[in-house]
């Protein structure tokens, strides 16, 4: 039986800032980012690149 890796890493959902709208999941370090994220990535729904926050 394989053992589970102990990793610090959370899994994350971005959601929209404008239209609220989760597009992306991701995965990071809780150790480094402790606080919520917030990046600038592409939406489809708004057609253009606004900020994504995390969510759980």
């Amino acid at each position: 039986m394989a053992k589970k890796a102990k990793t610090k890493r959370e899994k994350i959902i971005l959601e929209c800032t404008e239209c609220k709208n989760r597009n992306y999941n991701s995965t990071k370090n809780k150790a480094n980012d402790p606080e919520r994220l917030e990046i600038k990535k592409y939406c489809p729904t708004c057609r253009k690149t606004t900020a994504h926050k995390e969510t759980k």
